[in-house]
């Protein structure tokens, strides 16, 4: 199979694990030609750490290549739609990091230009794609618990401002637990137990600024303009209703990630920001008991959504972090706010069909 020629835009935080993967583990299915970043420096170190061969000056003369076929959007939220809406006017196939947007109206446009062009475009997370998630799709398809009737998920800690070099952008419009962990969490629920119907939320914000305690900025004060506490209640098209709490607010909890709840048995997910295990197993009243993951990609696999999609190219194909998958689920994210601020149900305005479950006899490098 020819490769497809990826160039990537923001070299930030998250770039070298997608660096890493694509230049490695799916160098049989994509070639990273070129990187660029506000920061030359940044875009700079990237070339060299990962042999990159162009380091374009502005993302438009990334946009203007010829040989150019895939754009990787790593910019932060409040960019993620403008550098795609760019990508795909001019013709390129194009992945983000999540969220797709944060605005809904901007993911629809989104989607509707790339439809409109024939392009492909994709959104984070994929972790769903790695070996703890997918084993729980094939335990829930395969009937371990009986039919999906409930579940469960939290991400609970207290912010970003503690580690993070760079964390203004976690408290600014974009940010907050719900745009920032969620995808991870509402995307392996809707990969689970389909699409969301109908839903209610309640979400705060309990300090009006942060101080920053990360080398680097240590000591700025930080303006808080999200809500950092959100709770909400889904009901699922397939009839589960699910609970969820998103929180940067809180100091210490010991809920699971996530658990599915069936007529016959409870299913532990692992963490939906990872790629491996443990997955843990109760039939009726039984005990818990971890169970042997199915398939591969168990490592940190960041960058095999946008390989996948590389693959959709030359087969035709669906790929699996697709825009319909993201757009869902950014209305559901923000479904919760738009609850909680009229007091009302939030009836989704989007659906979309559960990806199609990975092979679980696929070697490194391979996603056929």
């Amino acid at each position: 199979m020819e490769r497809v020629t990826v160039g990537i835009v923001g070299n930030g935080n998250i770039s070298p694990i997608y660096l890493k993967n694509l230049t490695r583990t799916f160098s049989n299915i994509v070639q990273v030609k070129g990187v660029c970043d506000l920061i030359p420096e940044r875009s700079q170190k990237a070339a060299s750490d990962w042999n990159v061969p162009v380091i374009y000056e502005t993302m438009y003369d990334m946009f203007r290549d010829p040989e150019i076929e895939l754009v990787l959007n790593l910019t932060t939220p409040k960019q993620h739609y403008g550098v795609a809406i760019e990508a795909l006017r001019h013709g390129k196939h194009t992945h983000s990091e999540k969220p797709m947007a944060v605005e809904l109206s901007h993911a629809q446009e989104l989607l509707s230009l790339a439809n409109e062009k024939n392009l492909l475009i994709g959104v984070a997370p994929d972790t769903f794609m790695g070996a703890g998630i997918q084993t729980c799709r094939k335990l829930i398809d395969d009937g371990y618990i009986g039919k999906p009737i409930g579940a469960a998920a939290y991400m609970t800690g207290h912010g970003h401002e503690s580690w993070h070099p760079d964390p203004e952008f976690y408290y600014e419009e974009g940010g907050g637990p719900m745009l920032d962990m969620g995808p991870y969490y509402v995307t392996a629920l809707i990969n689970l137990l389909g699409p969301v119907k109908r839903l209610t939320g309640v979400s705060r914000r309990m300090y009006d600024t942060r101080t920053i305690t990360s080398p680097g900025k240590y000591g700025k004060v930080i303006p808080v303009e999200v809500d950092t506490h959100v709770t909400g209640i889904m009901e699922f098209a397939s009839g589960a209703v699910g609970t969820i709490i998103m929180s940067f607010d809180m100091w210490k909890s010991e809920h699971p990630f996530i658990e599915i709840y069936g007529t016959e048995g409870t299913l532990q997910v692992p963490d939906p920001n990872t790629f491996g295990g443990p997955v843990r197993l109760s039939r009726k009243n039984g005990p818990f008991y971890e169970v042997p993951l199915t398939h591969p990609y168990a490592e940190n696999s960041r960058g095999i959504a946008v390989a996948d999609m590389a693959r959709a190219l030359r087969t035709g194909r669906k790929h699996r972090a697709s825009g319909e998958l993201a757009l869902h689920a950014l209305d559901v994210m923000l479904g919760f706010g738009e609850s909680s601020r009229t007091g009302r149900h939030y009836e989704t305005v989007t659906t979309c069909q559960r990806p199609a479950p990975l092979p679980t006899d696929l070697v490194d490098g391979f996603l056929d």
